[in-house]
C-alpha cells in the first residue's frame, strides 16, 4: 500500500512546487544557497582557525623545548642538571597544564608541574627527529580525564668528546583546555557573526528579490487593467527582458481587436449588401407579379445573395494575423497556383518567371499565402500580354525576431494609373464596387496584408513595364 501512495505524494509535491510564486521560489532557492554558503564558509574558517591554533601551539612548544635544550647540562658522571629558573613559570606549578619531560637512556626527568597528573609516557626519539602529536589522553591532578598536545625532539649530548656522546629526548606537553576554550570562544563568535550576517543578507535578499520582480508585478497589474478595460494595451515602460512578452501580449490584443472589428465590418457589409435584394423581393411580393416573373426574380436575387454571402465569408476566412505560425516555403505554393493559371489562360500563352531567395519564408496561415499569391498572380495573368514575374525576397531583418518578407508580382500589361490606385485599394467598399479595375481579389489582398501589419504598394514595373504589386511584411515577434 505504501508503494501505491508514493506516486500521488510525488505529484502533490510537484503541484505544490509549481504553484509557488516566482518570489517564493527565488527566496527559497537563494536562502538555501546562502545557508549552504555560510555553512561551508563557517566550516572552512573553523578548520583554518583550528589548524592555525595547532600550528601556533606547536611553535610555542617547540620554542620551550629549544629553550630547555639550551639551558640543561650533563655533569661528568652523566647526571642531568636543570637550572632552577624554567623558561615559563607554569613549569614550576604542579598541575598547571604545561609540562616538561627529559628522557635519558637510563631514566627521565619531569618538571615540577608534572607532579600529580598522569601523563602518557614518551619514548626515546632518534637524534634530529621531531614529533608533534595530540590530543593524547591524560588524567589531571583532581582525577578528571583530560587531553594534551605533546612536542618531542631527539637530541645528542656531545660536549665531553665523542666518547661521552649519548642521546636524549625533550618532551613539552600542554593541556588542551586552554586551546579548547579559545576554539569555543572563536566558534561562538564565528557562528554568531555568521548567523547575524545571514539574517541581514536574507532580509536584503528579500528586498532585492521584491525589487527585481517589481516589473513582473507591474506587468500583472497592467494586464488586469487591460482585462477590465481600464487600459487599451500594455505600456512600453518595461525592462528589455520583458519586452518580447509585452509586445506579444499587445500584438495578441491588437489581433483580437482587429478580428472583432473585421467580424463587425463583415456583418455590417453583409447586412448592407442583403438589404437591396431583400427590398426587391419585398417589393415584388407587395405588388402583383406574374408567377413566372416572380420565380425568375426570386432565383436571381437568391443567387445574388448567395454570391454576397460566399464572398463575405471568404474575405473573413482569409483574414487574420497568426502570432506564432511556423515558417512556410513560398515556392511550392506558387508553383501549384501558376500551373492552374497556365491552364486557365493557356490560349494567351502567358509565361510566369520565378525569382526566389531560398531563405525567404512566409510566417502565417497557408490559406493566407494561397490568397495572396492566387489573387496577385491571377490579376497579373488577366492583364499581362505575355510575361509575369514573381519575386520573393527576405525582407527587413531585426535581431531576435523572425525575418520579414518581400513578395512582388510584375506583369507586362497596360499598368495602373497612379490616380486610380487609392480607389482600387480602398477598404470597406461593397463587393460590387470592388469589381472595378482589377477586381475584388485585390481588396482581399489588401485585407490580408493589413492583417499582417504589412504594406501593399502598386506602381509601374521597371522590369516588365506593366503593373507591379509589391507586398512587404514586417519582421515578426
Amino acid at each position: 500500500m505504501a508503494s501505491e501512495r508514493r506516486p500521488s505524494e510525488g505529484r502533490l509535491f510537484d503541484d505544490r512546487w509549481r504553484a509557488r510564486s516566482l518570489q517564493s521560489r527565488q527566496l527559497l532557492a537563494a536562502s538555501l544557497g546562502l545557508v549552504a554558503f555560510l555553512a561551508l564558509a563557517g566550516y572552512a574558517l573553523d578548520r583554518a582557525f583550528l589548524e592555525t591554533a595547532e600550528s601556533n601551539l606547536r611553535t610555542r612548544l617547540e620554542s620551550y623545548a629549544l629553550e630547555y635544550t639550551r639551558r640543561i647540562e650533563f655533569l661528568r658522571d652523566g647526571s642531568l642538571y636543570v637550572p632552577d629558573t624554567p623558561p615559563e613559570p607554569r613549569f614550576e606549578r604542579p598541575g598547571s597544564g604545561l609540562y616538561a619531560e627529559v628522557i635519558l637512556p637510563a631514566g627521565h626527568w619531569d618538571s615540577p608541574s608534572a607532579q600529580g597528573p598522569e601523563l602518557p609516557m614518551g619514548t626515546m626519539l632518534a637524534p634530529a627527529v621531531q614529533r608533534f602529536e595530540g590530543p593524547l589522553r591524560m588524567t589531571r591532578s583532581n582525577g578528571e580525564a583530560g587531553e594534551i598536545y605533546r612536542y618531542g625532539r631527539g637530541l645528542v649530548w656531545a660536549e665531553n668528546g665523542p666518547q661521552a656522546e649519548f642521546p636524549y629526548t625533550v618532551y613539552i606537553s600542554e593541556d588542551t583546555s586552554a586551546l579548547s576554550q579559545q576554539i569555543l570562544v572563536f566558534r561562538r563568535a564565528l557562528w554568531g557573526y555568521l548567523g547575524g550576517a545571514g539574517l541581514v543578507l536574507l532580509l536584503l535578499q528579500a528586498l532585492i528579490v521584491r525589487w527585481s520582480l517589481r516589473p513582473l508585478r507591474l506587468v500583472e497589474t497592467e494586464l488586469k487593467k487591460v482585462q477590465r478595460g481600464q487600459l487599451a494595451r500594455m505600456s512600453a515602460r518595461h525592462p528589455r527582458e520583458l519586452e518580447p512578452l509585452t509586445e506579444s501580449i499587445n500584438a495578441f490584443i491588437e489581433s483580437e481587436r482587429e478580428n472583432l472589428d473585421r467580424q463587425r465590418n463583415t456583418l455590417a457589409d453583409l447586412a448592407h449588401s442583403l438589404k437591396t435584394p431583400l427590398a426587391v423581393l419585398r417589393a415584388r411580393l407587395d405588388n402583383p407579379t406574374p408567377e413566372n416573373e416572380l420565380r425568375e426574380e426570386v432565383s436571381t436575387q437568391l443567387r445574388r445573395m448567395n454570391d454576397m454571402v460566399s464572398y463575405q465569408l471568404a474575405r473573413a476566412a482569409s483574414s487574420g494575423h497568426p502570432l506564432f505560425a511556423a515558417p512556410i516555403e513560398v515556392e511550392s505554393h506558387a508553383e501549384s497556383i501558376v500551373r492552374g493559371l497556365e491552364k486557365v489562360y493557356s490560349q494567351r500563352k502567358v509565361l510566369c518567371e520565378f525569382d526566389f531567395d531560398p531563405e525567404a519564408r512566409f510566417h502565417g496561415e497557408p490559406g493566407d499565402l494561397q490568397e495572396l499569391l492566387g489573387n496577385l498572380l491571377e490579376n497579373a495573368f488577366k492583364w499581362a500580354h505575355s510575361r509575369v514575374l514573381l519575386t520573393v525576397r527576405v525582407g527587413e531583418r531585426t535581431p531576435g525576431r523572425r525575418d520579414g518578407l518581400l513578395l512582388a508580382v510584375d506583369d507586362d500589361g497596360p499598368g495602373i494609373a497612379s490616380d486610380r490606385v487609392a480607389a482600387l485599394l480602398q477598404r470597406g467598399v461593397r463587393g460590387d464596387e470592388r469589381v472595378q479595375g482589377h477586381g475584388i481579389g485585390l481588396a482581399i489582398v489588401q485585407d490580408i496584408v493589413r492583417g499582417y501589419r504589412g504594406e501593399l504598394d502598386v506602381k509601374r514595373s521597371e522590369e516588365l513595364g506593366g503593373a507591379r504589386f509589391e507586398v512587404r511584411l514586417p519582421p515578426g515577434l
